[in-house]
């Protein structure tokens, strides 16, 4: 499944970039209050990455990795949420998701579940193997694909979706 989209890449010098990524932080604030409202939401829903996703797949790799960095450490700041032992992995994970999604949206042109796969297993895969290197805890670094499959799916599924919606925009 795949429709054609206006996919961006904006630049660091471009106003825009600022604008959109902001919206997207704004959005990376917000889903993650809300899957906090369930027990062990944040590891179930993966929810601070997914706007990530969307950013960098629709918008490019700096609009990206600004929603991929300053995301986590707003959150941070704000809420407490993730902790800061955790947030160089959630951002390091974010700044591997947003170079994946920026890269499969370039080399596809259109929105694609594969690419949208490509990018989500890509972040997961390496996010892991750094994660692990990080804490030298196996199942701490496992724990996405432990418990975090139902954030995944919503990543691909509700990411393909959100990103169908803004094909003309």
């Amino acid at each position: 499944m795949a429709t054609t989209a206006k996919l961006y890449s904006l630049s660091l010098n471009n106003t825009n970039t600022y604008l959109i990524a902001t919206v997207f932080i704004v959005g990376n604030l917000l889903l993650p209050q809300l899957a906090h409202l369930v027990p062990q939401g944040g590891f179930i829903f993966l929810p601070i990455y997914f706007f990530t996703l969307i950013a960098a797949y629709k918008y490019g790799i700096h609009v990206g990795l600004l929603t991929a960095i300053l995301s986590p450490l707003a959150n941070n700041l704000i809420f407490g949420m993730p902790p800061a032992a955790v947030l160089p992995a959630i951002i390091i994970k974010s700044a591997i998701l947003a170079v994946a999604a920026a890269t499969a949206a370039k080399h596809f042109g259109k929105v694609s579940l594969l690419g949208i796969l490509l990018a989500i297993i890509t972040y997961q895969v390496i996010g892991t193997g750094i994660e692990w290197a990080m804490t030298q805890n196996f199942m701490a670094a496992v724990q996405d694909f432990r418990i975090g499959v139902p954030g995944m799916l919503i990543q691909l599924i509700g990411g393909y979706f959100v990103l169908k919606a803004l094909a003309k925009v």
